[in-house]
């Protein structure tokens, strides 16, 4: 049975963002980006990296994740992040830690959407979260690995998950990580520049979680349906 490291994100939650002079609050939070997705219906960005760079298309059926993620791009909140947590066969999570925001998203979980490679996800806070919120600002694209039969099987039995049988497949011949479904809210996937992936989870520094050095990246919007 394959374990893995769950992700943990701080619990220390500063600063505030502003969506036309009002600010998100823990309270207004879905109502605020269900305006802003209405408002702004882009649903395609690209990652530039020193290891190249990465297209991935946003999900309509996540559209306050897909609104939050637009709504940060556009304000500039990533414009000094980085891919801060590598983990070889797991994943890469990036954001810029020195901007955590005072709120957390409404989990959105889709079965039909999986952690399989190139999966866009958000990161949550583990303990006292019961509803699995997502982080407002630290997301993760799964990286995994590949699963026999064996392993697809066992892993659907202990997580309790019932797979499709496209969805089997994408685990077996492309991978993943099964252990995070519907318990992080997949919201995107990566169209192009799978292999940036491999790249940058393989500078990950022996016995730690950390790249052995900053990978700093850029996000840009690059269609308007």
């Amino acid at each position: 049975m394959k374990r893995y490291l769950i992700l943990i994100i701080a619990a220390l939650l500063v600063g505030a963002c502003k969506e036309k002079g009002t600010v998100i609050t823990q309270q207004n939070v879905r109502e605020v980006l269900t305006k802003y997705a209405a408002e702004n219906p882009e649903n395609e960005v690209t990652i530039e990296t020193s290891f190249g760079t990465m297209k991935l298309k946003l999900y309509d059926e996540t559209p306050l994740h897909r609104a939050n993620f637009i709504k940060l791009i556009k304000e500039g909140v990533f414009d000094k992040g980085e891919f801060y947590r590598v983990v070889y066969e797991f994943m890469i999570q990036g954001g810029d830690q020195t901007k955590q925001l005072p709120y957390r998203i409404p989990a959105e979980f889709q079965k039909k959407y999986v952690h399989k490679k190139g999966a866009l996800s958000m990161a949550r806070m583990i303990e006292n979260n019961p509803a699995m919120e997502s982080s407002a600002e630290q997301f993760f694209i799964v990286q995994g690995t590949r699963y026999n039969d064996e392993d697809l099987e066992g892993e659907m039995r202990y997580f309790g998950l019932n797979l499709t049988r496209e969805q089997k497949q994408l685990y077996k011949e492309q991978g993943g990580t099964m252990e995070l479904d519907q318990k992080f809210t997949v919201f995107g996937e990566v169209t192009e520049g799978l292999d940036v992936i491999e790249k940058i989870a393989k500078e990950q520094l022996a016995g730690t979680e950390r790249p052995a050095a900053k990978i700093p990246f850029s996000i840009k919007l690059t269609t308007i349906r």
